[in-house]
């Protein structure tokens, strides 16, 4: 997973990933098929269950919190001293060619799935007096994705967790007025 997070999904060599893992290539072919498999098993460990995702958002308090605080973890995850800097979803196929179109289709599932799932939190809010009638869920959902992604980049660019989390409170004032629940 660090080394397709660390170098890409194409660029990422079967002797890069061999020695990574401390095996043969054939025991790779073996194990998983091929590197596309390997990075999509890679993406879905990094990723996580969308069942837990949605059960952490569900456990906050609010939308608002529940955006909040997946975005603190991911500024902590992309500026970790362990792993690659930036998000392994938004670098391992940034500069994908036709040739991994199926890969790059897969990390967009997991993307959307995931704005689906903040976009469901949202309207829960709405629905429950929390946030206004007007809100536009799945326009403040995709504007999460967008910050995420924006991270992401930043990080592969050098900028630190301090700095990450002052835009994060930045990004979070365009979050709709809170109100008092029914």
């Amino acid at each position: 997973m660090l080394t397709f997070w660390r170098y890409g999904y194409e660029t990422t060599s079967i002797s890069e990933l061999t020695a990574a893992m401390g095996i043969t290539a054939p025991s790779v072919y073996t194990a998983y098929g091929d590197k596309k498999q390997l990075f999509l098993e890679a993406m879905r460990l990094y990723a996580g269950s969308s069942e837990n995702l949605k059960r952490v958002l569900d456990e906050a308090d609010t939308a608002y919190d529940a955006v909040h605080g997946m975005l603190m973890a991911a500024a902590d995850a992309f500026t970790g001293k362990t792993t690659p800097p930036g998000c392994l979803l938004a670098s391992a196929t940034a500069s994908g060619s036709k040739d991994s179109a199926d890969v790059q289709a897969a990390v967009t599932a997991v993307r959307r799935e995931i704005m689906k799932i903040v976009c469901s939190r949202i309207k829960r809010d709405v629905q429950n007096g929390v946030m206004p009638t007007d809100t536009n869920a799945s326009a403040l959902a995709t504007f999460v994705i967008a910050v995420i992604q924006g991270m992401s980049v930043l990080a592969r660019d050098g900028v630190g967790r301090r700095p990450l989390k002052v835009m994060i409170k930045t990004a979070m004032m365009a979050w709709p007025e809170q109100q008092q629940p029914k």
